[in-house]
């Protein structure tokens, strides 16, 4: 897996296009989801159901049971992809838990970070408000 992680003088991730594009299975990535070997494969697997959402792909809100695993997740790339996804599909379970991401991000924010996941996260939230 080669995933490029923001730095300092670049405030996203860079994926294996590549890999992505072959990865575009919804089955695949439920699974993935399920039983993920790293960090770094759940990232992936958030970016590219980000990419689906954003192409039109439909029947991704059916893959909250496997998303909402990482709700309570402290890593702020998983945090933003995840928001992200709840933003494009605002699956009605998942803004609770958004409204919990940004809460204990502001009592304890992310250390380490080149970006602040509760700009997504914030946007989410204003998307379901809307």
């Amino acid at each position: 897996m080669s995933i490029s992680y923001p730095n300092r003088y670049r405030n996203y991730c860079l994926f294996d296009e590549n890999r992505v594009s072959a990865r575009k299975n919804l089955e695949n990535i439920r699974a993935s989801l399920k039983n993920p070997d790293s960090e770094d494969e759940v990232v992936e697997d958030l970016y590219i159901l980000n990419k689906m959402l954003d192409g039109g792909e439909k029947g991704i809100e059916t893959l909250y049971p496997e998303l909402s695993v990482y709700n309570n997740t402290t890593s702020p790339n998983i945090q933003t992809y995840l928001a992200g996804i709840y933003r494009k599909t605002k699956i009605p379970d998942a803004f609770g838990p958004l409204i919990s991401m940004l809460i204990k991000n502001s009592i304890n924010p992310p250390q380490n970070a080149n970006f602040d996941p509760n700009e997504e996260i914030g946007g989410a939230i204003l998307e379901y408000l809307a």
